[in-house]
């Protein structure tokens, strides 16, 4: 079970991530960050904070937006994961390719060295 809100705050958009990204609730979060592109925002952060497991489909979601995220020049930052979720990241090294930050904080600093 997952659940996805958007929150438009200041210059980005915040997409919350609470519970468990797996084959049956990826399609949520897939969704949400498709809409956010759609949308044309430039500055998008992922809180996973509540983020609880994610499974290889939901790391299939990210992995699908790699591309599109470098080629529009997409500030895409992914927060607050917890050290089993970042692990994860890590053993795909996804965490070479997307840009994550210990928290909230850090996220936002990051839009604004850029």
């Amino acid at each position: 079970m997952i659940e996805i809100k958007k929150e438009t705050e200041n210059n980005y958009l915040n997409i919350v991530v609470n519970g468990e990204a797996d084959a049956s609730s990826s399609i949520h979060l897939d969704k949400a960050i498709k809409e956010a592109m759609e949308e044309g925002h430039q500055h998008i952060l992922i809180d996973c904070t509540n983020l609880n497991y994610i499974s290889s489909a939901g790391l299939g979601v990210f992995m699908s937006y790699i591309e599109e995220i470098s080629e529009k020049s997409i500030d895409f930052i992914l927060f607050g994961l917890s050290e089993k979720v970042l692990k994860v990241f890590g053993i795909l090294g996804l965490d070479q390719l997307l840009t994550i930050k210990e928290n909230k904080e850090a996220a936002i600093a990051a839009i604004r060295e850029v």
